[in-house]
């Protein structure tokens, strides 16, 4: 504005660019106003946030005390009552794994044993086999010896009577 005034000092034109000036400060220039608003809303935000956010925090205030007195202890009695549980549970399923191993380990030293006795057995029977096998070769050898001797004696009883009538 004054920039204006000192333009327009000398002529005649001042009384009206003042009467314009003063037009648009009332018409276009809001700053003075939006600046009162602006300060209104600020004040009114703050004061009504103030009281909103100091209710928030006595909520989380109330909260956490309950959580920390009521909450959390029967949280903790509930975990130690299902991990107590859990702990019997496993107790016993670690009991039976372990007498069922036992009953394995058993089960497999008998079965090694029955093994080990078949096994003996197959060799007593294959030592059995074995003697009847030589029992019987050797009758089959005498045999064959009996049989060999009676054909030699045959054999010379004939050669003898073919040398009776060799001399034909």
């Amino acid at each position: 504005d004054r920039k204006r005034e000192a333009l327009a000092a000398g002529s005649t034109i001042q009384p009206i660019i003042k009467d314009v000036g003063e037009i648009y400060s009332r018409l276009l220039d809001h700053r003075p106003v939006i600046q009162g608003e602006i300060r209104y809303f600020v004040k009114e935000f703050e004061e009504k946030r103030g009281l909103r956010e100091l209710r928030v925090l006595e909520k989380l205030k109330n909260t956490t005390f309950e959580m920390n007195n009521h909450v959390v202890p029967a949280c903790e009695q509930a975990m130690q009552d299902k991990l107590s549980e859990a702990f019997k549970r496993l107790q016993a399923a670690n009991d039976m794994m372990h007498r069922v191993q036992q009953r394995e380990h058993e089960e497999r030293k008998l079965q090694a044993e029955k093994q080990l006795a078949r096994e003996e057995q197959r060799v007593a029977q294959w030592e059995e086999l074995l003697q009847a096998q030589e029992s019987k070769r050797a009758e089959v050898d005498a045999e064959h010896r009996r049989a060999l001797e009676r054909l030699r004696e045959q054999y010379t009883d004939m050669e003898k009577e073919l040398a009776k009538y060799g001399a034909f």
